[in-house]
């Protein structure tokens, strides 16, 4: 039996791939904080198909120790695709925001993203037919205003993620590693972000996907040869394309 893991599992995109992912027969190990929603998604994907396998596991991976744990907790199964999905924003001027959530966001988009990535490679990159897919953002290409921390996480997923790719085809290795690079996408993000109770993408949003949509435009990526998946912040439009980065192979340790 194979699976796909999914942090971040418990709503938005996360929810809708795992919802997407058992719509195809996958297996599912899906992460989160909220052990009640992982037991409800857990539910819905049973009644979606009653035979696969789901395992949950509620754990906080902002936490480097928990990290490592939740990983090492793996060890029996055997993992077909990774989704590091797990992550949040922020929108404050630099000079303005609140340095413990700012840590707390590193801690999870940058360090539990390298962490979980070395290790899923480390163990499965010379398996056939695995991949990893992070989830990086709009903001992971282009600044925006007031998000310029959080954009700098982003590009950091960005970057590794394609360097990944890079490093793997270069290496002959048959992993292969994509990013997701979304823009409004209607989930708690904003919430969070913003720090508010509520948010109405209808009323506050010209233009946004709904987290259905985006778990779609992941699948087509997870399809297909490319390494990025991402939407025109312009036209909303999604493209599957080859890395964006200037990539500068040197020469191999092996």
């Amino acid at each position: 039996m194979k699976y796909t893991v999914i942090t971040g599992a418990s709503s938005g995109i996360g929810y809708e791939t795992a919802l997407a992912f058992a719509a195809r027969g996958k297996n599912l190990i899906l992460a989160a904080r909220r052990t009640e929603e992982l037991e409800q998604l857990k539910q819905q994907i049973a009644s979606i198909d009653s035979s696969l396998d789901v395992v949950i596991r509620s754990v906080d991976l902002s936490i480097a120790q928990n990290v490592y744990e939740f990983y090492e907790s793996l060890w029996e199964y055997d993992l077909e695709t990774w989704i590091n999905n797990a992550g949040f924003g922020n929108f404050a001027s630099v000079g303005d925001q609140h340095l413990p959530r700012i840590e707390q966001m590193i801690h999870l988009n940058i360090e539990a993203l390298t962490i979980l990535s070395s290790l899923y490679v480390r163990d499965y990159a010379e398996k056939e037919g695995t991949q990893i897919l992070n989830i990086s953002s709009g903001g992971g290409y282009t600044i925006v205003a007031n998000a310029v921390t959080y954009c700098a996480t982003k590009f950091y997923v960005s970057a590794f993620t394609e360097g990944l790719a890079q490093e793997l085809k270069g290496k002959g290795l048959p992993m292969q590693a994509k990013v997701l690079a979304p823009a409004a996408t209607e989930t708690e993000f904003a919430q969070h972000a913003l720090n508010v109770k509520e948010f109405s993408y209808d009323k506050s949003v010209p233009k946004f996907h709904t987290a259905k949509e985006m778990a779609g435009f992941l699948l087509d990526l997870y399809d297909s040869e490319k390494v990025v998946g991402i939407v025109d912040g312009l036209t909303y439009e999604f493209k599957l394309q080859d890395p964006i980065f200037p990539y500068a192979a040197g020469r191999s340790n092996d």
